[in-house]
C-alpha cells in the first residue's frame, strides 16, 4: 500500500535514535530520546490552500525536523509514518 498526500501535506518516516552516546555508552529503550530527524518518503501536490498558493519545497528523500508534537501518526505495512503539512516543518538537514 502506498500513501498519496493531499494538498500541502507530506509524509515523512522517524530516523531511528541513537543506541549509543559519542562517549559509547549504550542506551536502553527508556533512555533514547524521540528523534528529531525525519525522511521524507512522499509529498502532496501543493496547490490552493486555505485561499493561499502553496508551493511544495520539499521532495522525498530529503532529511527534516518538524515541530516536535505535530502531524498524524499511521501505520501501513507494519511501517510507522507522520503525516504533516509543510508549515510544521522547520528545517531540511543537509
Amino acid at each position: 500500500m502506498k500513501l498519496k498526500p493531499l494538498a500541502d501535506r507530506v509524509v515523512i518516516k522517524l530516523v531511528e535514535a541513537e543506541e549509543k552516546t559519542k562517549s559509547g555508552i549504550i542506551l536502553t529503550g527508556a533512555a533514547k530520546e524521540k528523534p528529531e530527524v525525519a525522511q521524507v518518503i512522499e509529498v502532496g501536490p501543493g496547490g490552493l490552500v486555505d485561499g493561499k498558493e502553496v508551493t511544495m519545497t520539499v521532495k522525498p528523500g530529503d532529511k527534516v525536523i518538524t515541530s516536535k508534537y505535530s502531524g498524524t501518526e499511521v501505520k501501513i505495512d507494519g511501517e510507522e509514518y507522520t503525516i504533516v503539512r509543510q508549515g510544521d516543518i522547520l528545517a531540511i538537514v543537509e
